[in-house]
């Protein structure tokens, strides 16, 4: 029999160097792109215990209403995990922040009011696998809320640049985000409900970007 390693486990996800760079280029997108203001649309009027998946650095926190008693903050990247701790500490509402991975949320089923993501689902490994279990940890009727990146809808130019890029450099380069995920349908594939949505583009002015066509928005578990 193996000796038993008393070694902490590896972190499920490692982007050192990309975690560096999110975490200062987040808080400049937010106050010159205008994703602060998308932040605090995506949880106005939350309350009860809310789950927030793929928590990089923290920037929710400081947003949430009062009315929220508690935030179980998941993030699997050490760096930002660290970061997203600092961040708990100035929130007006309790925020815990813990490791895991969002295709195996470390929380029992059943057990939130609502679960937040917000840029994640074009990082993960395994989107309708984190969407199940998501799924899984709402209580009947808890609410998903997300504000994402994605497909350019209608842009069949904007979508053939967007593929190639995930093809090729776009993951290497940006700790495994996609640009050309769809994450409306995978939402509503993963058996959520009273789907509602705004697209978005990010910055609104100036030539587009592949990472520019935002979605902000809300769904149900039945």
């Amino acid at each position: 029999m193996p000796a038993r390693s008393n070694k902490p486990p590896r972190d499920a996800v490692r982007h050192p160097l990309f975690a560096r760079f999110y975490a200062r280029m987040s808080v400049t997108a937010d106050d010159r792109l205008g994703i602060g203001a998308h932040r605090e649309t995506l949880v106005a009027g939350l309350s009860g215990r809310v789950i927030e998946v793929g928590a990089g650095n923290g920037l929710n926190f400081a947003r949430y209403p009062d009315t929220v008693s508690e935030v179980v903050a998941i993030e699997p990247e050490r760096r930002l995990r660290q970061l997203a701790a600092e961040s708990a500490l100035r929130a007006d509402v309790p925020v815990d922040v813990v490791p895991g991975t969002a295709e195996a949320l470390p929380v029992k089923s059943e057990s939130f009011d609502a679960a937040v993501v917000s840029l994640v689902l074009c990082s993960l490994r395994h989107v309708p696998r984190a969407l199940a279990e998501i799924h899984r940890v709402l209580r009947p009727e808890g609410e998903l809320r997300f504000y994402e990146h994605g497909i350019a809808e209608g842009r069949p130019g904007m979508t053939g640049v967007q593929r190639a890029l995930d093809h090729t450099v776009w993951p290497l380069l940006f700790g495994g985000c996609h640009t050309a995920r769809n994450p409306v349908a995978a939402i509503g594939a993963a058996g959520f409900t009273d789907l509602t949505y705004e697209r978005l583009r990010v910055p609104p002015d100036g030539p587009a970007m592949p990472h520019s066509f935002h979605v902000l928005g809300s769904a149900r578990r039945p």
